[in-house]
């Protein structure tokens, strides 16, 4: 009786000891919620969706809030009203603020592409195309001081285009309702971003003829931005985002297309697993997706060129006051 009354303590003992150990390792990894704003839903962006899908952010302790904020300017104030504590948008939008004095400035700290995203769409077939065709026709281009619209005038002053008087400019169209107002008749020729382009092109509704990311060179065509203080304060959790983000970047460099599709399906649930792959494909063989998120200072003064000659630059900034690459350079490594 005494050893079985023996036995039953030895065994009392090891649940105690045992059942808070394993509750130990059950225990769900702590995570830190941070709230991103993109400017808009793109295949343009794959590498997010990478990073999300792949759960490179999850790896990190991080939960990811995304919406979309359509339009540089609603993206921007979404970041400055508290709406989001990293936005995925032009660094144009942080140069705009800055001129405009700010006590907390949006500092640039991971590059996510690095060329224009958007093609030049004919709604006619042309199998020979020049882009001395664009003259006298009725061009369909983005918001003015974007950076769709700048790089675009940027390529068509590059051909001798002057979009003022060689064209019939129309630029007075909300962002996202561009590709509809094409859709509906408007303009010989629009400037879209993928995966639209391609479907219109599917569907009959207009056909890629050029690509503005080709043409522009590299510069920091869309980049996640933060609140100085907020790079401060949450340091940690930016060195985290970075570093999931350079994982992603990897990932999207060493895998083809058709894989990459499948991952990202779920964030284009119109878009055919065929059109993807066409348009990641694309994006890749023009170097469009950044190799990693280092925003360095040439790519940031053809920004700035390019918005000199669009006439949109307020100031010239240098690449020390609104870019960190301490994050980018840390991951990197």
């Amino acid at each position: 009786m005494k050893k079985w009354c023996k036995a039953g303590v030895v065994i009392l003992l090891l649940c105690v000891l045992v059942i808070p150990l394993g509750a130990c390792g059950n225990k769900e990894q702590e995570t830190t919620k941070v709230r991103v704003a993109e400017v808009t839903r793109s295949l343009f962006y794959t590498p997010q969706y990478v990073a999300i899908e792949k759960g490179f952010f999850k790896d990190e302790g991080l939960s990811i809030d995304l919406k979309t904020t359509a339009g540089g300017d609603k993206t921007m104030t979404t970041l400055l009203s508290d709406g989001a504590d990293i936005a995925l948008v032009g660094s144009e939008t942080s140069i705009y603020v800055q001129a405009q004095g700010s006590n907390d400035p949006v500092i640039n700290f991971a590059q996510l592409t690095q060329t224009d995203g958007t093609f030049l769409v004919s709604r006619e077939k042309i199998d020979n195309f020049n882009w001395d065709m664009l003259k006298n026709s009725t061009f369909l281009g983005q918001r003015k001081g974007g950076m769709p619209q700048m790089a675009g005038e940027f390529v068509l002053k590059k051909h001798n285009i002057d979009p003022k008087k060689d064209l019939n400019l129309i630029q007075n169209i909300d962002f996202a309702n561009v590709a509809t107002a094409f859709a509906s008749g408007t303009g010989d020729f629009v400037q879209l971003f993928e995966p639209t382009a391609s479907v219109f092109e599917k569907e009959g509704k207009g056909y890629i003829v050029a690509s503005f990311g080709t043409e522009s060179g590299h510069l920091p065509y869309t980049v996640y931005m933060a609140k100085e203080s907020y790079l401060k304060e949450d340091k940690e959790t930016v060195e985290k985002f970075t570093r999931a983000l350079k994982k992603a970047q990897d990932w999207v460099q060493e895998n083809d297309a058709a894989e990459i599709a499948e991952v990202i399906q779920p964030y284009f649930e119109d878009t055919n697993l065929e059109t993807m792959e066409t348009v990641i494909n694309r994006y890749k063989e023009q170097g469009s997706f950044a190799a990693d998120p280092v925003l360095d200072e040439e790519e940031w003064n053809n920004l700035q060129n390019i918005m000199d000659e669009a006439g949109e630059l307020p100031t010239r900034i240098s690449h020390e006051e609104l870019v960190n690459t301490d994050f980018a350079e840390e991951v990197t490594k």
